[in-house]
């Protein structure tokens, strides 16, 4: 795996630092442009030089944050044999990002899936390359024999990211 995450200008870092410090106490919905530029120390207009709107701010979090976790996914996963140990590390890894990274579990859990943009997004193709991780271990269990062929991959997968999340949801929520 090869993502990285991007180096930014010092102006949109500030503009993502302030997103980033707002959403820990306020809901996506309850801010305004002009609080996330106060809080950045910038002027309106530079996070329109950078952001489409404020949900292209948050996507571009979301994004930053994925890029991150697959970077320490790629990590965990070296030197794991077996597709069961392989799914059990990234389970525990998944559950260990929502709960030490508040932000990052509201926004995915509670704030861009209502959002048809969001299935357009960078953040959500990474959440795609995640899925496909995902798949491309089950495939192996079930090839190696680890993981009984009996259901879809696909199902498995919804099974295990459903379990993450409803394990984590009182903490996004609270």
């Amino acid at each position: 795996m090869d993502t990285q995450p991007a180096s930014n200008p010092p102006g949109k870092l500030k503009i993502i630092n302030a997103m980033r410090t707002l959403l820990d106490d306020r809901t996506f919905e309850s801010l305004t442009i002009s609080e996330i530029a106060a809080a950045a120390g910038v002027t309106e207009g530079l996070i329109y030089k950078y952001f489409k709107d404020k949900r292209d701010l948050l996507h571009h979090v979301l994004k930053e944050h994925y890029e991150h976790f697959l970077v320490q996914l790629d990590r965990d996963l070296q030197g794991i044999d077996g597709a069961l140990n392989k799914l059990k590390k990234i389970i525990w890894s998944s559950i260990e990002r929502y709960a030490n990274h508040r932000v990052f579990a509201r926004i995915i859990l509670l704030e861009v899936r209502n959002s048809e943009e969001y299935f357009r997004s960078e953040a959500y193709a990474l959440v795609r390359k995640y899925n496909r991780i995902l798949i491309d271990i089950i495939n192996e269990g079930i090839a190696d024999g680890e993981i009984r062929d009996s259901l879809p991959p696909a199902y498995i997968r919804n099974a295990i990211f459903g379990a993450i999340e409803h394990s984590c949801l009182n903490r996004a929520i609270f």
